[in-house]
């Protein structure tokens, strides 16, 4: 029998941005209506200029998500020394709907990938309650954490997380 193994230990996000978790409940985000996000896909950063779709799938009305966005690729994935830059924050998100209910404590900044190819991570991490996280105080989105986040604002491990890849696009080329 042959051994599973997870895409987001394979993508180095369980090592790099969260520690090993097991997922409790499922996440879908969509970008533009049809661009679905898969582990490890990659889109062009055009595509995504507007705040993705995010969906929770297995909660309740009493629960409460928080949303991280991050690259753990700056400036560049061989030599990632500004790593994580923060591209979104999303607390308060209902279990049974999408992030666009959430509260937008960072606001979303589109994927500008500057050299090689840079993996985009969403974590998804259970509130104990409502209105309990802050954004983290630096204000920078340079050299943010998603562990210490979690850790400042009581968090617990993640309980869902997905991410994507992005190059930076070369203009098209006259002839």
């Amino acid at each position: 029998m042959g051994m599973i193994i997870d895409p987001l230990a394979i993508g180095r996000v369980m090592g790099d941005v969260v520690d090993y978790f097991t997922p409790t409940v499922k996440m879908t985000v969509t970008y533009d209506l049809n661009k679905h996000v898969f582990n490890g896909h990659e889109f062009p950063p055009s595509s995504l200029t507007t705040k993705p779709k995010v969906l929770i799938h297995g909660g309740d009305l009493r629960t409460f998500f928080t949303l991280v966005m991050t690259d753990p690729d700056v400036p560049g994935p061989s030599d990632p020394y500004l790593r994580e830059h923060l591209h979104w924050i999303v607390t308060d998100i209902p279990g049974t709907t999408d992030a666009t209910f959430g509260n937008e404590v960072v606001e979303y900044e589109m994927p500008r990938p500057n050299i090689g190819i840079h993996r985009y991570v969403m974590v998804l991490f259970k509130q104990k309650r409502r209105g309990i996280v802050s954004s983290s105080g630096s204000g920078s989105r340079d050299g943010f954490n998603t562990r210490n986040f979690a850790a400042e604002n009581e968090l617990g491990p993640p309980v869902a997380a997905l991410y994507f890849n992005a190059q930076r696009q070369t203009a098209a080329r006259r002839r």
